[in-house]
């Protein structure tokens, strides 16, 4: 049927798409996207907590060994070939000793201000990149961590 045949024609033998039928289907297309990018953005944020959880584990267990083998602590995390591993936000893991120091000052504590280990703390800063000792802190809220000489890891939040 050629173009000009169509002119005269009811609008059942036309071709194409009205515009209130396109703008529908946009408006579909912009409900479904507005549904995904949230869920998406959760998932990669649950995996990153995952992959630094299995992190924390996986050095927790070559520091264990260390302490077996030496009955010490290593000084710090380049001392088991572990000091460049960043976090999946891009940073450095948090280690610190505490078999042996005076004082609980620089250990990591619950809300009740009490250390969360007793011989030595483990932790990525999570996605803000900033950390203070009590888990309290607005800062420390994301934190994915080592507590009860590690009997738990997992996000602060949960602890």
């Amino acid at each position: 049927m050629s173009p000009s045949a169509l002119v005269g024609a009811p609008m059942a033998a036309r071709r194409g798409f009205t515009i209130i039928e396109l703008g529908l289907v946009l408006a579909l297309l912009g409900v479904l996207m507005g549904l995904a990018i949230p869920a998406w953005s959760g998932w990669k944020d649950k995996a990153r907590t995952k992959q630094a959880t299995e992190d924390i584990i996986s050095i927790s267990v070559v520091i264990d060994q260390h302490l077996a083998d030496t009955g010490t602590l290593p000084a710090d995390l380049a001392a088991i070939s572990r000091g460049g591993l960043k976090d999946p936000w891009g940073n450095g893991y948090e280690y610190l000793p505490l078999i042996g120091v005076k004082g609980n000052g620089k250990a990591r504590k619950d809300h009740s201000l009490v250390p969360l280990n007793s011989d030595y703390d483990l932790y990525s800063k999570g996605p803000d990149g900033a950390s203070v000792g009590p888990l309290t802190a607005k800062a420390s809220r994301d934190d994915i961590l080592r507590a009860n000489n590690g009997r738990f890891v997992g996000p602060a939040s949960m602890y």
